[in-house]
C-alpha cells in the first residue's frame, strides 16, 4: 500500500473515532463583580433570607450564559469608602455611597455616567427621588434607600423626664459614659449643628468653631464614638443614649425592646443613599445589570426587609406585605420609616448634607481632630502635671533630707 493512502485511511480513523464521543461545551470565562456597601445593609448570607448575591448570580448565569463570581465588601463611613475610590487602586464595580459623597465623587471625576437602558426597573424609582442636588440629570446614580437621622434611648437606662424631644438628650450629664456619639466627621459635626440650629452646609469658619466647641463640651460625658459597634451598644444595654439611622434602630429594636426612638424638633440629617459605579470600572455593564436586578421587586424588598430602611422604590412601599412584615418588627416600624405628615422635597433641601468646597472641607477635618484628640490633650497635661508635681515633692523632700543630715553634723 503507497503511504499517502496509508495516511488517508488513518485520518478517517481517527475522524470516526472523534465523531463518536460527545463534543463538551468549551467553558465561558467567569466573570467578577466587585460589590463594596455599608455593612449591615444586603440581604445575603442568612439561610432564612432571600439571598440577593447568590439569586444574581444564578440570574446572571441563566441570562448571559456566563457564571459569575460577587465579591462582596463592606465599608462603615462615607469618609473610608472615599479613601478607598481617590487612591484610584479599589478595584470595586459597585458602590453605595450617600448623597454628600456622591457630589464629591462626581465633582472629582470619580464616577461613571450610567447607561439607564441597562437599568430597565429605574422606572420604579419614585421621582421625589429624581432630579436631586448631588445628581441634578440623573447620569451617575440610583437610589437604594432613604432615612433620617434620630435618637435612640433605652427606656430602662434613662427617665423620661429627661426625654424632651430635642438633642438635649446627647448632652445630659445624667448620662455621663453612657451617650455614644458618631465617629465620622459630617455626622457627629451635624448633631453639634442641629442641636444649635446651624447651617449644617455653611462655609463660614465661625460656625463650625462653634459646633467644634459644643462637641468638646460633649466630650467629657461620651462612652465612646462609634460607628456599626453602636449595634452591640446599644442592643445589649451597654450605652444608655445614641444618635443614629431610623433603619438601624429598627434593628436593634428587634433584639432590645426596651429602646425607643424620635426624631429631634429642632431637625435632623435627612439622606440618600444610592447606588453608583466608579470611575475605571472593568465590568460597567455587569455593574449596570447588577443595579438593575436591585430594583427587581424581590430583591428590593428583600433588602428592604433586611435593612429596615425606607426605600425609594414603588415595588417596595406599594407592597402590602412588606408593610405587614414592617409593622411586625415594630408596631410604628411604617409611620417611623414613610411618615404620612412628611413632605420629602422640603424636609431635604433643609436638613441634608451638601458636599463642602476643599476649604471648607480641610478645615472640617482639621477641627474634627481637634475634637478628637482633645480629651487626650487634657489628659496627657494631667499626667505631665502630676509628674511635675512629684518631681518638686521630691526634691524638697530630699532637700529636707540633706539639710537634716548636715544639721546633725555640724551640731
Amino acid at each position: 500500500m503507497k503511504r499517502p493512502i496509508r495516511y488517508l485511511l488513518t485520518l478517517l480513523l481517527f475522524a470516526v473515532l472523534f465523531a463518536s464521543f460527545p463534543v463538551l461545551p468549551v467553558s465561558a470565562e467567569e466573570v467578577t463583580l466587585n460589590v463594596y456597601n455599608w455593612g449591615e445593609y444586603l440581604s445575603y448570607d442568612d439561610p432564612e433570607c432571600y439571598d440577593v448575591l447568590k439569586e444574581f448570580e444564578k440570574y446572571y448565569e441563566s441570562t448571559y450564559g456566563k457564571s459569575i463570581q460577587v465579591n462582596y465588601s463592606e465599608y462603615d463611613s462615607n469618609e473610608s469608602l472615599y479613601a478607598k475610590i481617590k487612591n484610584g487602586v479599589s478595584g470595586y464595580d459597585v458602590i453605595i455611597p450617600s448623597d454628600y459623597m456622591i457630589a464629591r465623587l462626581i465633582d472629582e471625576e470619580l464616577l461613571e455616567k450610567l447607561n439607564y437602558e441597562n437599568i430597565p426597573n429605574y422606572q420604579y424609582i419614585d421621582n421625589a427621588f429624581k432630579g436631586l442636588y448631588y445628581d441634578p440629570s440623573n447620569e451617575y446614580t440610583v437610589p437604594y434607600t432613604y432615612g433620617r437621622v434620630g435618637i435612640i434611648y433605652n427606656s430602662e437606662m434613662v427617665d423620661e423626664k429627661d426625654v424632651n424631644g430635642t438633642w438635649d438628650l446627647m448632652w445630659n450629664e445624667n448620662y455621663r459614659d453612657k451617650i455614644l456619639q458618631f465617629n465620622n466627621s459630617r455626622d457627629a459635626f451635624g448633631t453639634a449643628m442641629y442641636k444649635l440650629g446651624l447651617d449644617v452646609n455653611t462655609t463660614d469658619a465661625a460656625v463650625w468653631q462653634q459646633a467644634k466647641d459644643e462637641l468638646i463640651k460633649q466630650k467629657p460625658i461620651l462612652k465612646s464614638f462609634v460607628m456599626d459597634e453602636v449595634f452591640g451598644e446599644m442592643m445589649n444595654g451597654d450605652a444608655a443614649v445614641a444618635a443614629y439611622y431610623a433603619g438601624d434602630y429598627l434593628y436593634m429594636y428587634e433584639d432590645n425592646d426596651a429602646l425607643r426612638f424620635y426624631y429631634p424638633e429642632e431637625g435632623s440629617n435627612l439622606f440618600v443613599d444610592a447606588m453608583c459605579v466608579p470611575k475605571g470600572c472593568q465590568n460597567k455593564e455587569v455593574a449596570e445589570i447588577f443595579i438593575n436586578f436591585m430594583l427587581s421587586k424581590d430583591a428590593a424588598i428583600a433588602n428592604a426587609e433586611c435593612t429596615y430602611y425606607a426605600s425609594p422604590n414603588s415595588l417596595v412601599y406599594d407592597d402590602p406585605e412588606y408593610a405587614e412584615y414592617m409593622n411586625s418588627i415594630h408596631e410604628d416600624a411604617m409611620d417611623i420609616l414613610y411618615p404620612a405628615d412628611f413632605d420629602f422635597h422640603v424636609a431635604y433641601d433643609e436638613y441634608c448634607f451638601k458636599n463642602l468646597d476643599r476649604d471648607t472641607l480641610n478645615m472640617v477635618n482639621e477641627l474634627w481632630e481637634d475634637v478628637k484628640i482633645s480629651d487626650s490633650i487634657g489628659i496627657s497635661v494631667y499626667i505631665l502635671c502630676i509628674l511635675v508635681i512629684v518631681v518638686i515633692v521630691g526634691m524638697i523632700v530630699r532637700h529636707t533630707v540633706v539639710w537634716k543630715r548636715r544639721s546633725k553634723y555640724y551640731d
